[in-house]
This record gives C-alpha cells, structure tokens and sequence, in this order.
C-alpha cells in the first residue's frame, strides 16, 4: 500500500514523526542555535528568562570553561522539540568523572530544559535517553527547579538512579492592580503602604521603560546605584568584575529586544535615582536585580517604587504571578507573599549510581547543619537573613 502511494506522488500516511537526538560539545553550539532555541522557547510555556539564548548564550562566553559545554537536542522530524544546555563540573575530576550541571550557576533562580508542549512527554523520555550519562560515576545536577519546571519531566522519564531534594524558598505575589494587592496587608500596614505610595507618586519621580537600544546604559546605571546601595555592606568583587558586567549587558539587551525582560529607570531633577531590571516569562515577571541611590531610600519606600511599576508591566502583559524570586528579605515579607521551594535534581546511571549518591549524602548534610544551627541558636536566623540577602538579591555570583 505504501509503494502505491509513493507511486502515485502521494505521502505515506502509515509512518510516524522521525525523532533524531544530537548532543553537541562545541564551544559556539548556543550562538549557532540561537534561532531555534528561542523558537522552542516560545513553544515551552514553563521556559523563564533564564532559558533563553539571549541568557544561555551570554552566561557561556562570560562564564563556560571552553571545551566544558554538552548540548542535547531532540528533534521530531526535524523541528527541535527538546534541549538541554549542560555543563562539566569543574576541575580535574569533574572532568574525568563526566559529571554535568545546568548552566547558570549561582547568577540564575531557575534551572530548566526546554520541552515543546505540544509533544513533551515524548520529548523528556527522549531527552532523557539521549543524556550522556552511563557510566556509574557519571551525573547530573540541577539546582534550582521549579516545581512546574519543564525539567521535573525529564526527571519523571529518567529510568536510573534519581533523587528529588528541596532547594531555594522563592517568594510570589499575584499580578494584580496595586490596590488589588494591599487588600493582602493587615489594615495598618496596608494603610502605611497607602500613604507611602502617595509620596511616591508627589514626589516627581519620572518612570521610563528601556528601549533595547539604551540598554547598555541603563545597565551601567543600575551596576553604578547596586554599588553605592551596598558599599557600607559590602559588595562581593564579582559583582564589579567586566565580565559580569558584559554579561548583563549582552543578556538584558536581546531579552529587552524579545520581549522578556524590561529595564525600569526613575529619573529625579534630571538625575537618575533607581534602575530595576524585571524578567518576563509566561508565567511569571521576576523582580531580578536593582540599585537605587541611598538618598533617594531616605525620601521614598524604594519596594513601592520598583513595584508599583512592575506590577503594571506583568498586568499589561497578562502575566498572572511576579514573583519576588529567591531570598526571604523583610522587605519582601511586607508584601505577605505565597512560598514556594525550588527543587534540586539529581540523576544517574542505573539504580546504584556511586557519584549520585556522593552528590545526595553532601546535600543531605548541608541542609541538617543549616537547620541545625537554626533550631539550636536562633539568634543566627537573623544573620542567615542578612548573609541570603547579600548572596541571592546583592550578589548572584
């Protein structure tokens, strides 16, 4: 029946889609296959900001070892349909032991793979399969996965050793008008918020959104005012580094330019006071990194500020969550946002993986001493506050 179709010139309707999988380990694998990664992107609603190649791309030429990058492709009948962008721990171990981690490292809030809705069950199981992981001390790692993450996937359709564990406390507010989340708020509170934001808005604070063209400068502002915000507490040197600065530059430019991301600028007698950088996703807008002038935090409540403007950015958008991204800072637990942990993935080879193992041992004892030196001296629960705040809202590096 088949040959009598192609005969007559008409398509076999008998096969099914031709799925292909590739893993590439080049250097300029992510440049390449910007167009298609995004592409899939659009089509993975779970994908954040960080997921895409403006990000990936950018965060590998300022931060990959070269000859560390693994790049897994599934293809159904020639679309992409599945990646995963991974990397060789470091050192000489890490090296020899084929171990792989996300990218990223400690400058992202979520880890993922991309996954095409459409068909990302099959997708996942193959992705899976075609991971590079087969040998006893081989791994892989992702830290940092949301719970609805496209990755929680691939975890399901991994058919060795796999070990879920908590990671990051994010924090979520619901997109809605700004009157809409002060009915959150106790009544005082609420009420001082109210009167906050009306010195915000008679205070003569001009409000301008980025175009990608002036990115690059606004950019420099924000890394100028985060110095100065920070300088009595101290800035980790990362952070002042050219390649971070490179990266964030590259980066919010092509997310400004694709629509998932927007840099806020407050200008005040025409000098610029604030800067906020705010990720667009599907399904939530994250308040990811700002500065604004100590003096300007003397006159104004810098949170309604920065997100007042965020709020309407993610409502306009239609994005249902803004999310508040990793830390528990106070200013933060004002706005009485919903918790919800960031989970920590890890996979191996067969059921007795060696090197997963090691990797859930380590964990497992990391988190018993943090939770007990918090049950057992309750005093450091403050500091632990303050030392998260500098790592995840400051530093990110």
């Amino acid at each position: 029946m088949t040959a009598d179709l192609a005969a007559a010139g008409l398509p076999a309707q008998a096969a099914g889609p031709r799925w292909t999988t590739e893993v590439r380990r080049d250097d300029e694998a992510l440049g390449a296959l910007a167009a298609e990664w995004d592409d899939l992107a659009a089509r993975c609603r779970a994908a954040t900001s960080f997921q895409s190649a403006a990000w990936q791309a950018s965060w590998w030429r300022s931060y990959g070892r070269p000859g560390a990058l693994v790049v897994v492709l599934v293809r159904r009948d020639g679309l992409l349909v599945g990646a995963g962008a991974f990397q060789r721990r470091a050192g000489l171990l890490g090296r020899l032991s084929g171990g792989l981690t996300g990218l990223g490292g400690a400058l992202i809030d979520f880890t993922d793979v991309l996954l095409d809705d459409d068909c990302a069950a099959r997708a996942a199981a193959e992705l899976a399969a075609a991971l590079p992981l087969s040998r006893p001390w081989q791994s892989l790692e992702l830290r940092e996965v949301h719970p609805d993450a496209a990755a929680q996937q691939l975890f399901e359709h991994w058919r060795g050793a796999r070990h879920r564990l908590p990671d990051s406390l994010c924090q979520y507010l619901p997109a809605v008008p700004m009157e809409e989340l002060l009915k959150r708020l106790p009544g005082r509170t609420a009420q001082r918020s109210r009167v906050k934001l009306r010195r915000i808005a008679e205070s003569g604070v001009e409000f301008r959104s980025t175009p990608a063209e002036e990115v690059p400068e606004a950019v420099a502002g924000l890394l100028r005012l985060h110095f100065l915000q920070w300088q009595q507490r101290g800035v980790t040197p990362e952070h002042r580094s050219e390649r971070f600065a490179r990266h964030l530059t590259e980066s919010t430019t092509g997310l400004v330019a694709a629509g998932r991301a927007a840099v806020h600028q407050y200008w005040l007698d025409g000098e610029l006071v604030a800067v906020n950088l705010l990720l667009l996703s599907p399904a939530f807008g994250g308040l990811y990194l700002y500065g604004a002038h100590p003096a300007l935090r003397e006159r104004l409540d810098i949170a309604g500020l920065l997100f007042g403007a965020a709020l309407d950015e993610v409502v306009e958008a239609g994005i249902p969550v803004l999310s508040l991204l990793r830390g528990q800072e106070p200013y933060k637990q004002r706005w009485r946002p919903d918790a919800l942990a960031n989970q920590r993935l890890l996979l191996g080879p067969g059921r007795l993986a060696p090197a997963v193992a090691v990797l859930l041992l380590a964990a497992r004892a990391r988190r018993a001493a943090v939770e007990l030196l918090r049950a057992r001296l309750p005093r450091l629960k403050e500091a632990l506050a303050v030392l998260t705040t500098s790592v995840v809202d400051s530093v990110r590096a």
